[in-house]
């Protein structure tokens, strides 16, 4: 799957509590400049099978054309991204708050604050030939 979004993706749980309020809090700050996806979308899912490895569903990711950069990884560039002035198109995200398990308790909220410090992944994207 080739990324052709002028605008760079960010791929997060949207089964997650906590990991729906950081998307919403980037989606907000970022004015539309980012795509916003849930990992367990259609449009997720794809990306997951086509770009990511077995780790996908371990961090939130970070797209862009030539890189996918996974949780700590990912924050660098997301911060840059967020504050570099663009004209690309804006998009708007709906946000489907679908929490399946026990992700609103302090556990929950700790475990995934500590995944986000640990996992750190990037992938190289090949280009098409």
């Amino acid at each position: 799957m080739e990324i052709k979004e002028d605008n760079p993706i960010v791929l997060f749980d949207n089964q997650c509590y906590l990991c729906i309020k950081f998307a919403k809090i980037m989606n907000f700050f970022s004015r539309g400049k980012l795509k916003i996806i849930g990992h367990y979308s259609e449009q997720g899912k794809k990306i997951r099978d086509d770009i990511l490895d077995d780790s996908a569903l371990q961090m939130f990711w970070f797209i862009t054309k030539n890189r996918a950069y996974g949780g700590r990884a990912a924050l660098i560039p997301l911060f840059k991204a967020i504050l570099v002035k663009s004209t690309n198109n804006k998009s708007k995200i709906r946000f489907d708050e679908e929490c399946n398990q026990d992700c609103k308790t302090i556990k929950a909220v700790f475990v995934r604050s500590t995944s986000l410090i640990t996992n750190s992944k990037t992938i190289e994207l090949s280009k098409s030939k």
